[in-house]
Formats: C-alpha cells, structure tokens, sequence
C-alpha cells in the first residue's frame, strides 16, 4: 500500500513538472496567487500558491474576454504549479527565503514579525514573478472572541457530491449563479461587529483552486474578509487523497494553539461530518470553544448531499454526556441567530 501511495505522488510530480516545461516553452511565465493570512503580535501565517500563467491580453478585447473566462468555474481547477521554487517573504522589515512545496504553495508562519494590529500587508516574491501583497489579519492579543465557519453548504448552497449538478456548479456557473444560505451574512457581521477586531476563519476541505470564486462570492454576498484555510486534492505521502476531516482536524488544532485566549464559535452543517469534528474538538480543548452553531440542511439537501434523508453518523459522530459546550442547531442563519446570541449572553452571565 505504502510503495502504491508512494508512485501516486512520483506519477504526480512527474506531471507537473511535464507540464510546466511545456508552458514556459509557450511563453508562460511564474506569477504569484497570495492568500489571505492571519497572526498575532509575535506571528504571522503567510499563504499563497506560485503558478504558470500565459502572457497577459494586450488588446481590449483580450482582456475583456481574459476576464470573462477567469469567472467560469472550469478556470479555477487549471493551474501550473511551480514547484520547489525560491521566494522571498517580505514581513516587516524582515526578510524570510523559502521554497515552495510540491504543489506550488507558500505556508509559512514568521516569527517576531512586530506588525500593528488590525489588516496589513506582506510581500511575496520570486526572480521571475512580479512582487504580489498578501493580506493578513493580525489579531490584538486581548482578543477572546473569534468564529470559525465551514463554506460548503453552510454558508455557500453547493448540492454536492451529485455528479452531474456538482460539476455543473464547479466548473460552469459564476459566483452570481450560486445561492447563500440565508442569514448567515449577517449573523456574522452582527458577531463580529459586537466584537470589534475579532477573526473570522473560514475552513473547508474544497480546493486552493476555487479561492479566487469563493472570494467574489463572499463580497457579493455581504460575508465577512477573513483568511480561508483551504486544501489540495491529489495524492500525498499517505494516500491518493487528501483526508479532508483531518484536514478540518488539523486547522482547528492550528487555530488553537495561535490563538490561545480566543473561545471560538464554530459554525457549520450537518450534511458532512462538521458536528463530530467539532464535539471532537471541543471535548479535547474545551477552553477554545465558545459555542457550536450547526446548519441543518432539508431532506432535499440531505439526499442530494449523500444520498439519503437522515444526518450522516459514522463511529466518530460520537455524543459525550454531559455536553463539552452548547450546540445548537438550525435552518439558516435567521434560525440559527437567535439561539446563538442567547447561548452567547447566557455564558457570559455565569
């Protein structure tokens, strides 16, 4: 099993740099994807991605068709990434070397990095690709407040893993052709705006590659900025794919243990496994978590998710008596609000 897994990973790297060898002989050049990133006083998590893209449109309608085309879903999932490549973080007055990973991606966490509190900026850069700004929130160190949201049908209505409507939405409709799940705009904005400084993350196993859609989507629809901890598909050392409830797993532990005076309010549904993962989490550090807030997606939405009317339980989907923290759970974010703001004043007052 293990030399299987091992060959997906060579099989993969072998593509790539196939590949990206063919694009720069056809003119593509390195070009910098910089996420949003997050941090404290005394750190900063930089994220971004470097990849292969064509020369630039130069006529008007080149770039109105290059504009065009980049909002269909189908463009997120075609990248080149540049692999094993040096490039320069620029935090402060510091100045960070590294190299990407295997898949073209940045994440490094700078230490001592003395920005002000508040949204800032940090410097990506390459010797080929131009200098990209990658924004950052730094959250002030007497912060106690912060939310975590899942995106796949918590706040974005996906009908996934249905083959042919998921590709459909995937690769085909813009961010103006998709629905949010309604209230949770605003129940966020209301949150956050009672908690002034306060993170929101948000975290899901879709891919890096719809970032740029994600984004437009969530300006459209009135949803908080925040850094989006995203993840890869394609083989790794321990498998053909990556593991996206351990993915989940892993975030949340990060969130943790960069931020650890935050009691998070985590939000997300019931179509996957977002409540075990989060009774999970809250039953091993249970000063972290403020409050879980569960979507319940219809029978529709349940059957179109995975197949069948009722919640998916698994052996981890386990219930711990007496409850670690408070869950609630509701219909959207008009439902789920004012359950939220009730369970939130009654901790408060004890």
């Amino acid at each position: 099993m293990e030399s299987q897994q091992f060959v997906g990973t060579r099989i993969d790297d072998f593509i790539t740099d196939r590949v990206a060898r063919f694009l720069r002989k056809r003119g593509w050049r390195e070009a910098i994807i910089p996420f949003t990133g997050y941090g404290s006083a005394d750190h900063v998590r930089v994220l971004g991605r470097l990849v292969l893209r064509p020369v630039r449109a130069r006529s008007y309608f080149g770039m109105y068709a290059e504009a065009f085309l980049h909002q269909r879903g189908w463009r997120n999932f075609i990248s080149a990434p540049v692999p094993r490549r040096p490039v320069t973080v620029k935090v402060g007055d510091e100045d960070l070397e590294l190299v990407t990973d295997r898949s073209g991606y940045i994440d490094v966490t700078v230490k001592g990095s003395a920005l002000e509190g508040g949204w800032q900026e940090v410097t990506l850069s390459t010797a080929e690709a131009p200098d990209a700004t990658a924004p950052v929130q730094v959250v002030d160190s007497a912060q106690q407040f912060g939310l975590i949201s899942d995106i796949d049908d918590t706040i974005l209505s996906t009908w996934l893993p249905r083959a042919l409507l998921a590709a459909w939405n995937s690769f085909v409709l813009t961010e103006g052709n998709r629905q949010a799940v309604p209230g949770m705009a605003r129940m966020y904005q209301k949150l956050l705006a009672e908690h002034p400084g306060a993170p929101i993350v948000y975290v899901s196993t879709g891919a890096w590659n719809t970032m740029p859609f994600l984004s437009r989507f969530m300006k459209r629809h009135g949803f908080p900025d925040g850094p989006m901890l995203l993840t890869d598909f394609g083989p790794t050392q321990t498998g053909w794919f990556r593991n996206g409830a351990n993915h989940k797993r892993r975030a949340l532990a990060e969130l943790a243990r960069d931020f650890p005076h935050i009691k998070w309010v985590l939000v997300g549904d019931d179509g996957q496994h977002d409540p075990a993962i989060y009774r999970e989490f809250a039953e091993l550090r249970p000063e972290h978590v403020e409050l879980i807030a569960i979507r319940r997606l219809s029978s529709t939405e349940q059957i179109l998710a995975h197949g069948t009317a009722t919640v998916l339980r698994d052996s981890a989907d386990l219930e711990w008596e007496p409850s670690a923290v408070t869950q609630v759970s509701g219909v959207d974010g008009d439902d789920l609000a004012p359950q939220v703001w009730r369970a939130i004043e009654s901790d408060q007052s004890d």
